[in-house]
């Protein structure tokens, strides 16, 4: 089902509250991942924190977060977000429904990411709510810094080739959903802009017709407290526009 009205430009919409668990490298955050087709926006509300990113044009940084502060990062750039204290972030995600989709990979080792039933089970939550889902969240995000770390410390002697690896292995791994995405991608984005191209069409005609179907929606978070990649997620689940994490 197609919203009538999507989100501007048919993105994406979620809050993020950091997760407070401390990884191995004694950093407080989220589960690194990239996403292959979406650029992701981080609008900050509260607190204070970081965004850590590896990518083959820039290597690594962290780029700090607070109240104000827009991040944003193209497909392709691995990112982790690190709470420093209470970190509050709304996400902005182009081609909203395609990181629900498997457009958002994590960075398992590679053995992990070699093997589609072994990546899904390692990136799936058994539960939505309670201890057993708190922990297999934890244990994910740990298996994503670990394959993280690798990456970064490649990086950081100027070898990328283990990131490019990565991007490769993460394309096979999603290739069997891009038939899907290009269908979300035509009734969300692609038909939003469309839309747009409609409308200017008939302005430049003097044609106002379209005006008069004008109104106003709203929605309020359909769950709250999920357990995301970067920490626990309210989110909305408008057709067309954003759904669930698959799994979560």
């Amino acid at each position: 089902m197609v919203m009538d009205a999507p989100l501007p430009g048919g993105i994406g919409l979620s809050h993020i509250g950091a997760y407070e668990w401390e990884a191995a490298d004694g950093v407080c955050g989220g589960s690194p991942h990239l996403h292959l087709a979406c650029t992701e926006a981080y609008v900050v509300t509260g607190g204070r924190g970081a965004v850590q990113t590896l990518s083959v044009a820039d290597g690594y940084r962290e780029t700090p977060l607070e109240p104000g502060v827009i991040a944003w990062f193209t497909p392709g750039t691995v990112h982790r977000m690190v709470n420093g204290a209470g970190l509050r972030v709304t996400v902005l995600m182009q081609n909203g429904g395609l990181p629900e989709a498997g457009d958002a990979v994590f960075t398992f080792p590679p053995e992990v990411l070699a093997d589609p039933a072994a990546y899904a089970a390692a990136a799936a939550l058994p539960a939505k709510e309670g201890p057993e889902a708190e922990a297999a969240a934890r244990k994910r995000r740990d298996l994503a810094v670990e394959g993280y770390q690798a990456l970064r410390t490649a990086l950081a002697d100027g070898d990328d080739g283990p990131l490019r690896a990565f991007h490769q292995a993460a394309a096979r791994l999603v290739a069997p959903k891009v038939a899907d995405w290009r269908a979300r991608w035509r009734e969300g984005a692609l038909a939003a802009a469309e839309r747009t191209g409609t409308h200017l069409d008939a302005l430049g005609t003097g044609d106002a017709a379209h005006l008069a179907e004008g109104g106003v929606r709203a929605a309020s978070p359909t769950r709250r407290g999920g357990y995301g990649m970067c920490g626990r997620r309210d989110e909305y689940e408008l057709p067309g526009t954003t759904l669930p994490y698959y799994g979560e």
